[in-house]
């Protein structure tokens, strides 16, 4: 065992939350510490999550437009079959790169990275292990931000082969012809929208009637037309009852519903929530207790019940994305160390990196009239928009909502090509987009249609 080390803070985790937590810190000149298990830092993001499924959709669209371009210009479409090397190719790089961005970003602070796995000895004290050591660390204040793992297929573990998680995207050997996604989540929406633009058949299984019910109604009417155009099946309201392993080669996945259906497929990804990863975190030695499915309850501090231990990011639930856990983990560090600083905004724009992409700010129609708050609708086309020609996507939209008297923009929702980047412009205001010019052709004129659309509407 070697000799305890003593910070002023130490991170349990290096994606978003406890890099940019760990930073702060830094810079306030405390002593910092990031503990990492994995084999590179960046944590879940940067190894199995954001940043290689985002690479992975890249790649589907390249191969898409590729495939396309062939078409046009030789009159019929290539017959090389695409292969998960060649398709997965590009996510390793990019996923070193983004290691050794974070890597740097943590010497250049002078913080302190421990590879092993930690576990509380007590509410100051970690113990970090790894194949050939132990050693402790001593901590005045200690951020969690591990993230979370795949839920696991009840019943059946995962193979690698015929049953993955999302997990397990990335490290596939071959493309499967048919597959079915169980639970349609925001993970088994993109995943389930990359494989069919793949030409790949796809089932979605899901037990709700509709999917991804926090979405504007609207844009996911869109979402399900462009997705059922592009070989996805939906299956909603129905639940896996059984899984079997067909004999033979090669083994092929039966699903048994409990509707009766039986669905037969060379894959299935199951994509059942996420819990949070605390299990080898050994929490009752630090007096944290934690819910049903690994998460920790934290104040509006992040602060646990036991105050010096904060928590941020996927870790504590809802909402579960990078940007926010980031500035959660920021503004952690920040109430730790007593750093003056303004509390996050009550709104923030999520990302869905679907095939077709979609992503919102603010209130949705139907959260607005539950509320009975006056509003009007601008909306733009992307077939209106030179430069959606341009691109080849006129099938998209951008909507604004609008209050009716005050003229407030209360929702900005945008599904199609470049939807998460525009979604950031929205965030200004009615008049802003009816005085402004825009370039064009831009995505962003997307916003003088819709905004000129509502503005007739609100002079009747």
């Amino acid at each position: 065992m070697g000799d305890r080390k003593a910070f002023d803070l130490v991170c349990i985790g290096s994606g978003p939350a406890g890099q940019r937590a760990a930073v702060q810190a830094a810079k306030v000149g405390k002593r910092v510490a990031v503990v990492e298990k994995r084999r590179m830092v960046g944590g879940l993001c940067v190894d199995t999550g954001t940043i290689p499924s985002k690479t992975f959709r890249e790649a589907v669209l390249a191969f898409g437009k590729q495939a396309e371009q062939f078409r046009i210009h030789h009159g019929f479409s290539p017959t090389e079959r695409l292969t998960a090397t060649r398709l997965l190719s590009r996510v390793t790089d990019v996923v070193e790169r983004e290691a050794d961005v974070v890597d740097r970003q943590l010497q250049r602070n002078d913080v302190e990275v421990l590879r092993g796995e930690a576990a509380f000895l007590d509410p100051h004290t970690i113990q970090i292990s790894t194949e050939t050591k132990t050693f402790h660390v001593r901590a005045d204040h200690v951020l969690i931000a591990v993230g979370t793992v795949p839920a696991p297929p009840p019943g059946v573990p995962c193979d690698g082969e015929v049953i993955i998680n999302s997990d397990g995207v990335t490290e596939l050997r071959r493309l499967p012809q048919s597959m079915v996604v169980v639970g349609a989540g925001v993970i088994g929406i993109e995943y389930a929208s990359m494989f069919g633009a793949l030409g790949i058949e796809v089932t979605l299984v899901d037990r709700r009637d509709r999917p991804l019910e926090f979405l504007d109604s609207e844009i996911v009417d869109e979402l399900i037309h462009q997705m059922r155009n592009n070989n996805v099946v939906f299956r909603s309201g129905e639940t896996v009852e059984r899984l079997d392993i067909s004999e033979g080669t090669p083994t092929r996945a039966v699903i048994h519903l409990e509707s009766g259906k039986r669905l037969v497929s060379d894959l299935v990804l199951f994509s059942i929530g996420r819990m949070g990863a605390t299990d080898s975190l050994n929490v009752g030695a630090a007096g944290l207790e934690v819910d049903a499915r690994g998460r920790l309850t934290v104040d509006e501090y992040f602060r646990t019940n036991v105050p010096h231990i904060l928590a941020a990011g996927d870790v504590i639930g809802y909402p579960s994305l990078a940007a926010t856990s980031s500035e959660q983990g920021r503004l952690a560090a920040c109430y730790a160390f007593d750093i003056p600083v303004q509390p996050m905004v009550s709104y923030f724009p999520i990302g869905i990196y679907a095939i077709p992409e979609i992503s919102m700010v603010g209130e949705t129609e139907q959260a607005l009239t539950k509320k009975k708050v006056p509003y009007e609708i601008g909306l733009a086309r992307y077939r209106e928009i030179a430069r959606s020609q341009i691109m080849g996507d006129d099938a998209g939209l951008l909507k604004l909502l609008f209050h009716r008297h005050t003229r407030q923009l209360l929702g900005v929702h945008v599904i199609g090509s470049s939807a998460t980047e525009l979604v950031h412009v929205g965030q200004a205001g009615l008049d802003y987009f009816l005085t402004t010019v825009f370039n064009y052709p831009t995505m962003a004129e997307c916003y003088k249609v819709a905004a000129l659309d509502a503005g007739n509407k609100l002079s009747q």
